[in-house]
C-alpha cells in the first residue's frame, strides 16, 4: 500500500521483476521469521533460514547473528537437492537477520533485530521488528567470484547517504555483513556462511532432540528444489 511504512519484517523490499529474475536464476533466499511453538518445552520461538547465493552477476543471501553479532548455532544443516537455495535452520528467541542483495558490484542489505513480545494466559506471541541497519546502493569494486578471491570474507560494500557521505556500519555487526557478503558472491553456493555447526544436544524421552520442532524442514528443502 503506498504510503505505508516500511518495517523490514519481510525482508528487502524487491520489486516483482527482481523477484521473478532471482527466481529464474535459481537463487532460492528465504527472508521470512516465523514464529513458532514447540510442544515439548512449551514455548514459543522464532525460526529463521540461512539461504541463497549467486550465479556471475546476482545474488542474494539472508543469515542470522545474536545481537551482539555472533554467529548463532544452526539446530541442523539442509542438504537441498539445488544450488543457491536453504543451507540451514536457525531457532532462537531472539536474534538479527542480515538480508543481502548484489546485481554486479552494487549490493543492497537490510540488517533487523527480531524478538518476541511477551504475552499472557498463553497465547501466541507476536514478533517484533526493530531495523539496524539498511544500505541502498552500496559499492565495492572488487572481483570476489575471481581476481579478488582471496578479499572474500574480509571486505563489506561502502554505502552512502543521501547526501553522498559514507554510512557507517554497527561495527559490531561487520563480521556478519563480512561473511553474508562473500555468501553473495558465492557461485552455486550449497554451505552456510555464517551459522554454527550445533553442538550435540540431549535426547528427551522420545528419542529426539530437545530443540526440535514441529515443523518440517525436508518438505522445504524439496519444495524449493522442486520449484528450480
Amino acid at each position: 500500500m503506498a504510503g505505508q511504512k516500511f518495517t523490514g519484517a519481510s525482508g528487502i523490499a524487491l520489486p516483482r521483476r527482481a523477484v521473478r529474475i532471482l527466481k529464474e536464476r535459481g537463487i532460492f533466499a528465504h527472508p521470512i521469521v516465523s514464529v513458532e511453538h514447540q510442544q515439548v518445552a512449551q514455548r514459543y520461538v522464532l525460526r529463521g533460514l540461512e539461504s541463497g547465493g549467486s550465479v556471475a552477476d546476482v545474488g542474494r543471501y539472508v543469515t542470522f547473528a545474536d545481537e551482539e553479532g555472533r554467529p548463532l548455532e544452526h539446530l541442523h544443516p539442509v542438504e537441498a537437492i539445488g544450488l543457491n537455495g536453504l543451507h540451514a535452520v536457525v531457532i532462537s528467541k531472539a536474534l538479527v537477520r542480515l538480508d543481502i542483495l548484489r546485481k554486479g558490484a552494487t549490493y543492497e542489505t537490510l540488517l533487523t533485530r527480531h524478538w518476541l513480545r511477551t504475552v499472557e494466559n498463553g497465547h501466541r506471541p507476536t514478533m517484533e521488528t526493530e531495523i539496524l541497519f539498511r544500505g541502498i546502493h552500496g559499492r565495492l569494486e572488487l572481483d570476489l567470484r575471481g581476481k579478488d578471491k582471496a578479499q572474500a570474507g574480509r571486505v563489506v560494500p561502502t554505502f552512502y547517504s543521501l547526501a553522498g557521505e559514507p554510512v557507517t556500519i554497527p561495527e559490531k555487526f561487520l563480521s556478519v555483513l563480512r561473511a553474508a557478503t562473500k555468501a553473495v558472491n558465492c557461485r552455486n553456493c550449497s554451505h552456510t556462511h555464517y551459522s554454527r555447526k550445533p553442538a550435540s544436544r540431549p535426547m528427551n524421552s522420545r528419542g529426539s532432540s530437545t530443540t526440535e520442532t514441529v515443523v518440517s524442514d525436508a518438505s522445504l528443502a524439496i519444495a524449493q528444489s522442486s520449484e528450480a
